[in-house]
C-alpha cells in the first residue's frame, strides 16, 4: 500500500450519509482533506460550502472540497456512499438492480485513477456493494470491504443495554452476517465485561431475558422504522465510518463486524459477509475465525445462501 503524504478521504456520494461521514470525520479531526464526488456537482459543492463553513467553527484547518475521480489516486480513504435512500417499505435487496447501475462506472473512474488506498463501503445492499467493489479494484480483501453490520451491532448493544441496565460501552456483542434481513445476533459470545450474558442474568434474577428471536427481530428492523419515520439513515452509520477511519488511522487493532471477502473462513466462499475482523493500520489485519454454536453456524450459511440467491448472477457479471 502507498505511503500517503497527509489522510485525505474521498467521499463517493455527497447526499446524507456521506455528508454526515465527512462531519463525523471532521468533529474527530481525523483527515486533513475531504474531496466530495457527486454525480449532483451542485449539490456537493454545496455542501462542500456548508462543511467548510463548520470547520471555521471548529477551528480545524480540514480542506474541504468538490473534485473528480482523479482524486482517488493520492486519497488514503474512499468512502462509497453512492446511491439513493432506501424508501419506506423497501428492502435493501429491493436495491440491487439500481445500485449495481451505478457502482459500474464508479468503480472503472476509481481504479483508472491508480487508487491504492483504503476502501470502506456504505451503499447498500452493503455485502453485494462490497464484494462488487472488491472484485473490480483488484486491490486485497483487508483493503475493500463494507460496513457491514457493525451498524447491527451498535443498535444490539443499546438493545442489551435497555433490558440489562448496562452502559452499552461495556456490552460485548456482535451481529454477523448479512447486512439484512438475514444477519444474526452472535449469542453465544455475548457477555457484559467479560461475564457470559447467562451468568449476568444468574446473578441478576429481577432483570428481563432477552429473547434471541426478538432481538434478531428488532436489530433488523431498526433501520426500516428509522426510514419510515425520517425517510434515510445517517447519524449511526456515519459514525460507524469514524470508527473505522479512527482504528486504521491511529492502529488501534480494535475488533469489529465487517463485510468482507471469504476465501475458506467459516466454510464459506466468494462473498463478502461480516465477520469478526481485527481493524488496524493496514485496514482488515485479520478475519478472526472464532467458534459459533451449531445453530450460528446455519445462520451464517442461511445468510450466505441469501445472498447468493439473489445477487450471484448480479456478481457474476
Amino acid at each position: 500500500m502507498t505511503a500517503f503524504a497527509n489522510h485525505k478521504a474521498v467521499i463517493v456520494g455527497a447526499g446524507a450519509v456521506g455528508s454526515q461521514c465527512a462531519a463525523s470525520l471532521m468533529m474527530l479531526d481525523l483527515v486533513d482533506e475531504i474531496v466530495l464526488i457527486d454525480v449532483d456537482p451542485g449539490c456537493a459543492r454545496a455542501q462542500a460550502m456548508d462543511l467548510d463553513d463548520m470547520a471555521s467553527g471548529l477551528k480545524q484547518r480540514v480542506a474541504v472540497r468538490v473534485g473528480s475521480y482523479d482524486d482517488c489516486a493520492d486519497a488514503q480513504f474512499v468512502i462509497m456512499t453512492a446511491g439513493r435512500s432506501r424508501r419506506p417499505g423497501q428492502s435493501r435487496r429491493d436495491m440491487l438492480a439500481a445500485t449495481m447501475n451505478i457502482m459500474q462506472p464508479i468503480s472503472q473512474s476509481i481504479k483508472a485513477s491508480g487508487f491504492d488506498g483504503i476502501l470502506i463501503s456504505v451503499t447498500n445492499p452493503a455485502d453485494v456493494v462490497a464484494e462488487y467493489l472488491y472484485r473490480q479494484l483488484g486491490l486485497p480483501r483487508t483493503r475493500v470491504f463494507g460496513t457491514g453490520t457493525a451498524l447491527d451491532t451498535a443498535r444490539l448493544r443499546r438493545l442489551v443495554s435497555e433490558h440489562t441496565g448496562i452502559s452499552r460501552q461495556h456490552i460485548q456483542a456482535f451481529a454477523l452476517g448479512e447486512h439484512g434481513e438475514s444477519s444474526f445476533v452472535w449469542g453465544s459470545h455475548m457477555t457484559i465485561e467479560g461475564i457470559p450474558l447467562q451468568e449476568f442474568y444468574r446473578v441478576h434474577p429481577q432483570v428481563e431475558r432477552l429473547r434471541m428471536s426478538e432481538v434478531n427481530k428488532q436489530v433488523r428492523q431498526r433501520g426500516g422504522d428509522i426510514v419510515a419515520g425520517k425517510g434515510k439513515t445517517e447519524y449511526g452509520i456515519s459514525t460507524v465510518v469514524t470508527d473505522i477511519v479512527s482504528a486504521i488511522i491511529h492502529d488501534e487493532r480494535c475488533v469489529m463486524p465487517l463485510s468482507v471477502h471469504l476465501d475458506g473462513e467459516y466454510g464459506e466462499s466468494g462473498l463478502s459477509i461480516s465477520v469478526p475482523c481485527v481493524v488496524g493500520a493496514n485496514g482488515i489485519e485479520e478475519l478472526l475465525e472464532l467458534s459459533l454454536s451449531q445453530r450460528e453456524r446455519e445462520w451464517l450459511h442461511d445468510s450466505c445462501e441469501a445472498i447468493r440467491g439473489y445477487a450471484g448472477a448480479v456478481l457474476e457479471q
